[in-house]
């Protein structure tokens, strides 16, 4: 046992005899999302990091909560291989296409923290290429953890077949470091895809939707989508970003295909990564907020879902399944009863400038079922029996 998961075993010794509550924290990259964070004491994830195995041959990793996202990112570029579910850091450069079709324009983002492999888990978010190649969930093989009792757990392995008991593993994914604390996470990563390429189209949402929804019934290498509408843009226009990924020989012809029957351009391929880096990390300028008394919503509904009436500007991903825009805190019950009735969900993603933690005095997360609800309660019972964790993030 490292020295690293002896002194946070310490820590939540101390927390328990103490009946202090602690809060679990990385770089803090993502402290702006869940309900406020509160006056607890926090457990800092960031000295217990390293990778501890990695076996590219077998695509499995893995690492300790506390690393850097981007050091395990950059270990698994030497090996040309990556996280397929592209984790947002919130934290990259600005890229976007320009009124030019074909170019791109550049700039500096200022960036706070750095993101951590457990901070990745905890919340639980994953980037634009979540619609075809699976969430965070689906790429957790294993993970460790230390119990609100101070017991270290192991669940799941590093293979895929490891289905021994509870899936303990992917129920901390978006748990928000309220029900034990990460401590070693085992993931499956993938070969970077060969071919890639960016395709721009210039029409409405309604269109892009059907688009995309005609898409995925064929045989095309489409990995990841996103529509921005053109009234929460700098591009002037609405724009619908399409990027392909796979065998070089099948995005060629998928890029000849698309363009032919639907017009649209291609940017320039050393531009793709950046713009897709940018969209991931909410650094599009659709995501500098247009008015200060304005939070960010997120809808996450069925992708089929037709286009919503609202009278909000709007960015679309996950080829229909995730929505995002900018509308007041006092709107919340309205969105949410929108989302409900079409099967989704929406959740406050950013409070607003003006008015901070105040926004979220009603709930950032759309209301758990009673079925939910105590199933939550009981997995809290046996994970933290003396709710050292709970610190209500969610």
């Amino acid at each position: 046992m490292t020295n690293t998961l002896n002194s946070v075993i310490d820590q939540i010794a101390a927390a328990r005899a103490a009946k202090r509550t602690l809060r679990i924290r990385g770089g803090g990259s993502k402290d702006f999302y869940g309900n406020p964070l509160g006056d607890f004491a926090v457990l800092d994830t960031r000295p217990h990091s390293g990778i501890t195995s990695y076996e590219p041959s077998e695509l499995v990793v893995t690492v300790r909560a506390g690393t850097p996202l981007a050091e395990l990112e950059a270990a698994l570029l030497e090996k040309n291989q990556y996280l397929p579910f592209e984790p947002p850091q919130f934290l990259s450069v600005r890229a976007e296409p320009a009124l030019v079709s074909g170019s791109t324009s550049t700039s500096s983002v200022r960036t706070d923290g750095g993101s951590t492999v457990g901070g990745m888990v905890a919340s639980g978010l994953s980037g634009a290429a979540r619609a075809s190649s699976g969430s965070v969930r689906d790429h957790i093989l294993g993970i460790q953890l230390v119990s609100g009792a101070g017991d270290v757990l192991n669940f799941g392995g590093t293979v895929m077949k490891n289905v021994a008991g509870y899936d303990v593993s992917r129920l901390m994914v978006g748990s928000m470091g309220t029900l034990a604390l990460m401590t070693e996470v085992s993931l499956k990563v993938l070969p970077i895809p060969a071919g890639d390429a960016t395709l721009g189209f210039d029409i409405a949402q309604a269109d892009a939707l059907a688009l995309l929804n005609r898409w995925r019934a064929l045989p095309l290498s489409i990995n990841s989508s996103a529509w921005v509408d053109a009234r929460g843009s700098a591009l002037g226009k609405n724009a619908l970003l399409v990027r392909l990924r796979g065998a070089a020989a099948a995005v060629e012809s998928a890029t000849a295909q698309m363009i032919a029957q639907h017009g649209g351009y291609l940017l320039p391929t050393e531009s793709s990564p950046a713009v897709w880096r940018s969209a991931n990390s909410h650094t599009l300028s659709f995501f500098t907020p247009p008015a200060d008394d304005l939070c960010l919503w997120r809808l996450s509904l069925p992708a089929a879902t037709p286009t919503l009436n609202l009278p909000h500007p709007q960015c679309v991903e996950w080829h229909g399944a995730q929505r995002w825009l900018w509308a007041r805190a006092s709107e919340g019950t309205a969105l949410q009863a929108i989302a409900s009735k079409v099967g989704g969900h929406a959740v406050l993603f950013r409070s607003s400038k003006m008015h901070g933690d105040a926004d979220k005095a009603a709930g950032v997360f759309q209301p758990q079922s009673e079925v939910l609800t105590r199933i939550n309660h009981n997995l809290r019972s046996q994970l933290d029996p003396h709710q050292i964790f709970n610190t209500r993030r969610m």
